[in-house]
């Protein structure tokens, strides 16, 4: 496939140092709604207090909302709306990682809107399948963790535990950030496993695009500069948080991932993970996908339907002598075992074998969209009987 329709006006401001250049920027507002986790992390590695100074600098007011959790949930962006709404925010400013993002696009979403029910803009099962009545607000996203791409999409990633449906919300005209900030000096203090979980999610964002039945010109290109950079910088990364041309290089890798999304798509495995977390919240979304990975890519290696992008792509990993599908999966191995992260069980997070086939509908019913990106068709059963073949 050679043709693509590629839309990303997001302006980036890529390297060590950009989030000191927020104040010389032309604010899309007067008043920010500041969107941050519920942790701790952007108060104890001075992102805040940056993010504060520079808004300062360019004569904007600011509220905070720290409701922001891993997995983000549906009451989360609508508690964000309602204190956007009742402090008169008329942009949005995002610090933090895939999360504080996701969540925070979907803020800027539905705080204009009339309804108080996120799910009415939702075209999951049980989604009211509605499209925005008034313009999205703007917002600007300053990413400190290298993982989701979501500085560089226009949907975001949303759970909503009551129907078990964790699906991407959003992707109306208008949800591009304005401005990213990509620093990677913001990401020095991520934990050693976050680290890795985010890099293989960065990673996985662009190996199912390279699959996928969109695959192109332009999503190859991004592709490839995404897998080789996470297959080189992504253990240096992790073994070192104070490796800065790592983390400038996993940085990189994500963004690109991101414009991945945003030119093609993700595939099923994607869908398989949002269902394991949409039961178990407490599960890392790239510690899923690892632990899906090696049966998940096994099964269309077994189906021959992209042998030689498989023979690519483990070259981009490293493996320059490779010559066959198979050989994807020694180099996903190798980055895995290089990570410390080859051994992760589902078992660990509760999840039960038995799961596999509730998964799988799951799956498919919440996120069937991405289902249809697939290198091919598939059954429930062959679903479940990847997460049962992944299981430990």
């Amino acid at each position: 496939m050679s043709s693509y329709d590629f839309y990303a006006p997001v302006r980036v401001l890529f390297g060590e140092g950009s989030l000191k250049k927020l104040h010389t920027l032309e604010m899309p507002g007067k008043k920010a709604l500041l969107v941050i986790s519920n942790g701790k992390s952007a108060k104890m590695n001075g992102s805040l207090a940056t993010t504060e100074e520079e808004l300062t600098k360019a004569g904007v007011s600011y509220v905070i909302y720290n409701g922001i959790g891993a997995n983000p949930l549906k009451s989360a962006v609508e508690e964000g709306a309602k204190v956007g709404r009742e402090n008169g925010a008329d942009f949005i400013v995002a610090l933090g990682g895939g999360s504080v993002m996701d969540a925070a696009k979907n803020i800027a979403m539905f705080i204009p809107q009339p309804s108080d029910d996120l799910w009415d803009y939702t075209f999951g099962p049980h989604g009211g399948k509605k499209t925005p009545e008034n313009p999205v607000l703007p917002w600007i996203a300053i990413t400190t963790s290298a993982g989701t791409g979501s500085e560089a999409d226009a949907a975001g990633v949303i759970t909503n535990p009551d129907t078990y449906e964790k699906i991407g919300v959003g992707g109306f005209p208008g949800m591009f950030a304005t401005y990213a900030i990509v620093d990677p000096k913001l990401m020095k203090t991520v934990p050693q496993a976050y680290t890795t979980y985010q890099g293989f999610d960065a990673l996985f964002h662009s190996v199912e695009g390279y699959i996928s039945n969109r695959h192109n010109l332009m999503g190859d290109m991004v592709q490839r500069a995404a897998i080789e950079n996470i297959g080189k910088y992504l253990p240096r990364a992790v073994n070192d948080g104070n490796d800065m041309e790592a983390r400038e290089r996993v940085a990189f890798a994500n963004t690109m991932s991101g414009y991945s999304m945003d030119v093609t798509a993700c595939t099923s495995e994607h869908s398989m993970e949002h269902a394991m977390s949409a039961y178990h919240q407490h599960l890392p979304h790239g510690a899923g996908l690892i632990m899906l990975s090696k049966e998940y890519f096994s099964f269309w290696i077994s189906k021959h339907v992209c042998n030689d992008r498989f023979v690519d792509m483990a070259k981009f990993l490293g493996k320059e002598d490779a010559t066959k599908p198979e050989d994807f999966i020694t180099a996903l191995t190798n980055l895995q075992k290089a990570c410390g992260v080859a051994d992760l069980k589902m078992s660990d997070y509760g999840i039960q074998k038995e799961e596999a086939m509730t998964l799988a509908k799951n799956a498919r019913e919440t996120m069937g969209r991405l289902f249809a990106c697939d290198p091919a068709e598939t059954t429930d059963e062959e679903i479940a009987g990847i997460y049962e073949r992944a299981y430990k």
